[in-house]
């Protein structure tokens, strides 16, 4: 049977001496959370690309930043994430743990939810999910398994202290009672000045999301900080520290586009990554220029068989016999 770890009761203003103790996840079921064997293995991704998962690459960026950000300007705390799928997010986030700073992961993994709605939406979008798929693909990055929680997120704050996360990512349900309460519970979760990141806020397909998140910016004292095309990253603090930071971070960065405008009154920030000019042809790939040459090649070899057909054909011996008087009417008089 897997375990998680859970941080033992102690007071949160002291975190040096936590420990851990070993206790079965919520919710587990042994029969799916069994580590793979050797009859159903599990591929070892050898890079952060190779892990299943949407995770785009300037969201990437932005991650590294912010928790780079909060190394900087030294702000303590925890690290939360809310819907882990195969761990994508949370082997990059897990580069940022800190001694006495436990990360929590909280899934339902291969669980039912208590939920209809949501177990519906469980089988129809993450039927590949798995927590054993989640374990081997983290292990592979990483030396420990973060604190893990099988259970729905509306049981965290149960194992996670008040005010004690600099960085909680919200990327669990897309049905809207759920995102609403993950983002009310990291209201009571995150320090001050920490960062909150909400996935999927603009998708056709999750306007729960949506409505949620734009709810809480607009109505709800969330102050939104930034967005990507798949997320949005905001603060219950004053955002404008952070703002000021990040564009001068993105003033040096020739690879990344961002925009300044004001939404509800705040400013807002729009990244994304900037778009790849076309490579002159002197630096193209040899091997996809010499296969270019040889498509042209062949179109022009086509293009000869195809007049040679033509040349060799009865009418068009025909019609030059005919044409012959007008060609030579054609030819331009010399004059001597």
């Amino acid at each position: 049977m897997l375990f998680a770890r859970e941080i033992a009761g102690a007071p949160a203003i002291d975190r040096a001496g936590l420990e851990t103790r070993l206790v079965p996840a919520p919710h587990a079921n042994p029969s799916t959370t069994s580590p793979p064997t050797s009859a159903s293995p599990q591929p070892v991704p050898k890079t952060l690309d190779d892990v299943p998962g949407w995770f785009s690459w300037i969201d990437q960026q932005l991650f590294r930043w912010s928790l780079e950000h909060q190394e900087t300007t030294r702000t303590p705390g925890d690290l939360l994430e809310l819907g882990a799928y195969l761990g994508k997010s949370a082997i990059l986030m897990g580069e940022y743990v800190r001694d006495g700073e436990p990360f929590t992961v909280c899934d339902l993994f291969d669980s039912d939810s208590p939920d209809e709605a949501n177990q519906a939406e469980l089988r129809r979008s993450y039927k590949t999910l798995t927590r054993a798929g989640f374990e081997t693909n983290y292990l592979a990055f990483h030396d420990e398994l973060p604190t893990i929680v099988q259970a729905p997120t509306a049981e965290i704050g149960e194992h996670v202290r008040p005010r004690s996360c600099r960085f909680v990512h919200v990327d669990a349900s897309h049905l809207y009672e759920h995102v609403d309460a993950d983002i009310e519970a990291s209201a009571g979760l995150l320090r001050p000045e920490g960062i909150l990141v909400c996935d999927d806020y603009r998708a056709h397909h999750t306007p729960g999301v949506a409505a949620a998140v734009w709810h809480r910016v607009v109505a709800g004292g969330l102050r939104a900080i930034c967005a990507t095309p798949k997320k949005l990253y905001a603060t219950w603090g004053d955002a404008t520290p952070v703002q000021d930071a990040l564009l001068s971070w993105l003033g040096t960065r020739q690879d990344c586009w961002h925009q300044v405008q004001s939404v509800a009154g705040h400013r807002f920030i729009l990244v994304n990554a900037q778009r790849q000019r076309r490579r002159p042809t002197g630096d193209a790939d040899p091997r996809r220029l010499g296969r270019q040459l040889e498509r042209e090649r062949r179109a022009r070899e086509a293009k000869q068989r195809e007049l040679d057909a033509v040349r060799g054909s009865v009418s068009f011996r025909v019609g030059r016999v005919i044409t012959a008087p007008l060609r030579l009417l054609a030819r331009p008089v010399r004059r001597s």
